[in-house]
């Protein structure tokens, strides 16, 4: 059996393969049940979440991700997430690869993001504005950069020196980045807002996005939690990764459905509906779009196989 440590797992999936096998998974044929959400106590400190992420391409492969959220783990220091990838073979059940879990979400998360952004940014988007500072913050920023022509990155996070921190780690990866102290500042004048927190509150304002704009909010996986207020709603196209996934989980599409600022057949499509072309993403050059994501089960299983088969050498380099 394979195991796959973070720096494995992060050679095996480079950008642009790992959109493209995302994209391709979402294209069909691939089975994913939602996934299940467990809270747990943790005494003197906030509730954490186990999330268990299975899914099946009949007679190739299946998989599951296990995943723990510790929202305050950061008082000792340590990250909030925490997760593996168990790889089996759909023929046998045979376990094939442990892959490293925060890696592979990382990247999946983040090269979703940026499949969405080719069907909804603008093709001449150049300003990146990254709304947090935490793991997800570096990759969203290279795999968009992947799909457009980013020319400047603004990093915005509750603690300034964290911003910094991570702009100076951008600028290392050769990316031109800066932290910035005024978030709505940055706001107004980004192409694409991309949002990674675990916020209960919104954080961006619907009143600061331009025309053009593409927001893509990542950070919320439950109903409780915020990243965009209802003016963002309202002023944007609404795009899903899945709808079961969003319409029940994220906080940024049920909370707005709760109390009627927008309804089900609002949300313009999903993923696998962008890339089969069953809907049209950008409409105009002055649209606002807005994708949200809670992550499906099916990005993992992508990237799962994508680094079993490069790692393995079953799958030739591009």
């Amino acid at each position: 059996m394979l195991v796959l440590n973070e720096a494995d797992t992060v050679a095996a999936l480079d950008w642009a393969p790992l959109i493209a096998a995302i994209e391709s998974m979402f294209q069909g044929g691939c089975v994913m049940p939602v996934r299940h959400h467990h809270a747990m106590e943790v005494p003197g400190r906030a509730e954490a979440t186990l999330l268990l992420m299975p899914a099946w391409v009949p007679g190739r492969y299946a998989g599951v991700k296990l995943v723990s959220v510790f929202p305050d783990n950061y008082l000792s220091g340590k990250p909030a997430i925490h997760g593996s990838y168990l790889l089996t073979s759909g023929e046998s059940g045979e376990m094939l690869a442990i892959v490293e879990g925060g890696a592979l979400t990382a990247r999946r998360t983040a090269a979703t993001s940026a499949l969405a952004a080719r069907y909804l940014a603008r093709t001449d988007a150049q300003h990146m504005l990254m709304v947090g500072t935490g793991r997800l913050s570096l990759n969203l920023m290279q795999a968009h950069a992947q799909v457009r022509p980013l020319q400047r990155f603004s990093i915005w996070g509750r603690s300034f020196a964290n911003a910094e921190a991570t702009a100076e780690e951008a600028r290392q990866l050769g990316l031109d980045a800066t932290a910035c102290g005024n978030l709505e500042e940055a706001a107004r004048d980004a192409d694409i807002i991309s949002c990674a927190t675990l916020s209960a509150e919104p954080l961006i304002h619907g009143a600061w996005l331009k025309p053009g704009a593409h927001l893509d909010l990542v950070g919320g996986f439950k109903p409780t939690m915020r990243e965009a207020d209802d003016e963002a709603v309202r002023r944007c196209q609404v795009f899903v990764d899945t709808r079961a996934g969003a319409c029940s989980e994220a906080g940024d599409i049920t909370q707005p459905i709760a109390s009627g600022v927008l309804s089900k057949d609002d949300i313009k499509g999903e993923l696998a509906e962008l890339v089969s072309g069953a809907v049209k993403g950008r409409t105009s050059e002055q649209a606002i779009t807005f994708f949200k994501s809670v992550g499906a089960a099916l990005e993992d299983l992508a990237g799962a196989i994508l680094a079993y088969e490069t790692a393995t050498g079953l799958r030739k380099a591009d």
